[in-house]
This record gives structure tokens, sequence and C-alpha cells, in this order.
């Protein structure tokens, strides 16, 4: 018999657990209509490249069957009539992938690698977000630039500004 990945979209707003069902119902159709299915992932909740049906996010997954082309047509037939999978793709290929999928497998080296912060040193700004900024001079002053206070002359010492004479147009004159 023929091997086929066939990759689904489900809505977001179904559980997990609703997606396990959707899988064993497309295996059961599978099975009854003389095929197996030799691997089933679920890759996750994934945010889509663009809007599906008004769905912004979808939960993808993964079937890899043994089946006769009739077995994947209904199954295909299935999946055009129910409402909670927004896209499907069936292809055949030549032989089937023992091992885990390349996104089960970037998935699992993202676990190795850590949290995205927990890894990374302290912040350089480790005060409160909410809390004033420090004044500069509890800053250390750099050795290549002037000081602050010789770079700019203080308010106090700014000369007043003259008060200049309003202009009047010829009309105001009468």
């Amino acid at each position: 018999m023929p091997y086929y990945e066939s990759v689904f979209i489900a809505r977001p707003d179904i559980s997990a657990a609703q997606v396990g069902t959707l899988v064993e119902s497309l295996t059961a159709i599978a099975t009854e209509n003389g095929g197996s299915v030799k691997k089933d992932e679920y890759w996750g909740l994934k945010t889509l490249t663009y809007k599906i049906k008004k769905n912004r996010k979808g939960h993808y997954s993964l079937l890899n069957l043994d089946a006769p082309p009739a077995a994947i047509k209904e199954m295909e037939r299935n999946m055009l009539l129910n409402e909670d999978i927004l896209r499907f793709m069936t292809i055949r290929v030549d032989e089937l992938e023992e091992e885990p999928s390349i996104m089960m497998r970037n998935k699992g080296a993202r676990e190795e690698r850590g949290g995205r912060r927990d890894d990374r040193g302290p912040r350089r700004d480790d005060r409160p977000r909410d809390a004033a900024p420090a004044s500069n001079d509890s800053a250390p002053a750099s050795t290549d630039a002037a000081p602050a206070a010789e770079a700019a002359p203080a308010p106090d010492s700014a000369p007043a500004a003259e008060a200049a004479p309003a202009a009047t147009s010829e009309g105001d004159e009468k």
C-alpha cells in the first residue's frame, strides 16, 4: 500500500484532548477502510502566518498513514465536513519516517536550551520599571566625557531674555 503524510490544523478554541479525539476518529476511518496509522504527532497550538477562517492560531497534528487511496479519500472527505478542521494537506511519500518529525525535534532542542530568560544573566538595569529614573549624581561619570556641570550652564545662571517690543501692523496705529 502507498504511504501518506497528512497534516491538519484544528480550530484554536478546542482543547488538546478534543484534538486527540479528532485524531482517533480519523485513525478509525483509515483502519475501517483497510489502512493503518503508523505515527501520529500533536505539534501544539501555533500561530498561523495569516488568518484562516478568522482564526490567528491553530492546533497542528501529523498522521503517517499506510493506506489505500480509497481510505485517504474517505478521511479527507470527513476532514472537509468537520467544522473543527481549518485546513489539511495529505501528500504521498515513498517511505515513512520512523524518527520524530522535524517539528518534534525542534521542540526537544528548545526544551534542552531552557527558558528564554533563565539562561541569560541579569538585566543591565535591575531597578523596577515603575521606579523613578536615577539622577546623574549617582551615576559614575565617564572619563572621556566632560562633567555635566561644565557641558551645559545651570538654568539659574542663564541670562534673562530681554522683552522684545511688540510689532504693530500699519492698521493698528489709527
